[in-house]
């Protein structure tokens, strides 16, 4: 059942780099991706329903960092919805990541689900997006360091069983489940992986674009 989203709710994105996508350097703090033209479509669909919309997305968290400031960017706002985006930061990039960062599917679970118990209490809609990993070819280059196809395969290993927890969580919670990694699947068997995002993490528009439209179909 979609979500309705009713005139003067607040609509809160939260997550990693790419629900924040540059939003500190944005005139209306939205960013320039997913965020933006899900508040742009609304407006122009919707003009009688104004909503408050906010991004407090930031690049490289993890679900730990989220726990860490969740009640001043998300609690503390009293949203009435809250989209959360997050997962590919706690995937295996520990591989490369010089402080060893690593955390289990049960681990990803237990932090991921504190964050929506207070949300689901004070009766917040939710859309869980699942985190994503596109098959683009070649090496991709990761800061200073170029991660090829045989690494990519293990995160995508690591990546997996956490999706499957936001999909366990999504039931839990009674929340509308963005399913990106099939989505994005499916478009890169039409049109490749690289249209989607370049480097297999991050959305090109068209992603952006993508991630989008499969939102707004969540609610009303």
């Amino acid at each position: 059942m979609a979500i309705t989203v009713r005139p003067g709710s607040t609509v809160m994105f939260t997550g990693d780099s790419i629900t924040d996508c540059r939003r500190l350097e944005s005139e209306d703090g939205l960013g320039f991706g997913y965020p933006l033209r899900i508040a742009g479509e609304w407006g122009h669909r919707h003009p009688d329903r104004p909503v408050t919309w906010l991004n407090t997305g930031i690049g490289g968290h993890k679900v730990m960092d989220l726990e860490a400031r969740w009640r001043r960017d998300v609690l503390d706002a009293h949203p009435d919805v809250v989209s959360v985006l997050v997962g590919v930061n706690d995937m295996g990039w520990h591989s490369i990541d010089p402080l060893g960062y690593a955390i289990s599917a049960e681990e990803f679970e237990t932090g991921y689900d504190r964050l929506l118990t207070p949300l689901a209490e004070a009766g917040t809609q939710l859309i869980l997006i699942e985190p994503f990993l596109l098959p683009v070819h070649g090496a991709i280059e990761a800061g200073p360091v170029l991660i090829g196809e045989k690494e990519r395969e293990a995160w995508r290993a690591d990546l997996d069983p956490k999706i499957q927890v936001v999909r366990k969580l999504a039931r839990r919670y009674g929340a509308q489940l963005l399913a990106a990694d099939g989505m994005f699947a499916a478009l890169a068997a039409a049109a490749g992986p690289e249209h989607w995002a370049a480097d297999g993490v991050h959305p090109t528009p068209a992603g952006h674009a993508a991630l989008a439209a499969a939102w707004l179909r969540l609610v009303v």
